[in-house]
């Protein structure tokens, strides 16, 4: 009778022993996840990029991260959505806050941002900001002009997709950008007859901001007026500024072992 009791009471022990720590499992998935949404929700939320818009800079399949502190909380900041598919989760919707309100911030010249489409605020849409609120923008024969002065564009090696992704395996001419603050960047100007390469001159609104992608003839921005315009400091998401993962747009889920040659390791954590 005693060894019964005895036996009864270690598989007790046993059970209790095994509950505990599935429990403490599932507290450490918890406080993971926990973890995870904080950091998403007010510093860094990720990003890919789905277009060509932004080559030589961005590419398609890259995966980035954008820092919401950089220009503070505002209506946008915590507007997202968790889930699969048509199976949301989690909806966060837009906060009526008036402006940015917390840590505000300017965007910088040269930033690449992440912002919400003015005409469509369900689209997020990443760019370059070149014009700041009253600059006279405009684009004359491929050269940008900031304020009537022409921003200086020289002509560097041609650029060649490795992956031969969005038709750029061919050479496609290539130039180096210096907006009027310092900052450098790449462009690519695949035609010289394209009939953004000249627009009229455009007087960036007061809280507003001129925004361009660097593949500057395959590029939907602020030039197109009735598609994009001008961008509200409010629509902005945060600055992206890190790379942390990057695969070919050919690449298929189910081909796992097609991976290590799909994945472009090099560009693995480099800043944007």
């Amino acid at each position: 009778m005693h060894k019964q009791d005895h036996s009864l009471a270690a598989v007790r022990s046993s059970g209790r022993k095994q509950e505990d720590g599935i429990w403490e499992t599932a507290k450490v998935i918890i406080q993971a996840l926990l973890i995870a949404f904080f950091v998403r929700t007010f510093f860094y939320q990720p990003f890919n990029i789905p277009s060509s818009s932004m080559y030589p800079t961005l590419k398609v399949g890259d995966y980035l991260f954008v820092s919401k502190l950089s220009y503070g909380y505002g209506k946008y900041s915590f507007n997202f959505s968790l889930g699969w598919g048509n199976n949301v989760l989690v909806r966060c919707c837009p906060i009526d806050f008036p402006g940015r309100v917390i840590f505000n911030s300017a965007p910088q010249r040269g930033d690449v941002a992440v912002f919400k489409l003015p005409t469509d605020t369900d689209i997020d849409y990443i760019k370059r900001v070149i014009g700041l609120p009253g600059d006279r923008v405009q684009m004359k024969d491929g050269v940008l002009y900031i304020n009537d002065a022409a921003v200086p564009k020289v002509r560097i090696e041609d650029y060649v997709d490795p992956d031969s992704q969005g038709g750029y395996g061919r050479p496609i001419p290539q130039f180096e950008e210096t907006l009027p603050n310092g900052v450098k960047y790449h462009v690519l100007d695949s035609n010289p007859f394209s009939g953004a390469d000249n627009t009229d001159v455009y007087v960036v609104p007061e809280g507003h901001y001129f925004m361009m992608g660097d593949n500057r003839d395959n590029s939907q921005d602020s030039r197109y007026l009735d598609a994009v315009g001008y961008v509200p400091l409010e629509n902005f998401v945060g600055r992206a500024d890190i790379l942390f993962f990057s695969i070919s747009s050919d690449a298929t889920l189910w081909q796992v072992w097609n991976w290590p040659f799909e994945i472009r390791w090099s560009r693995f954590f480099k800043l944007i």
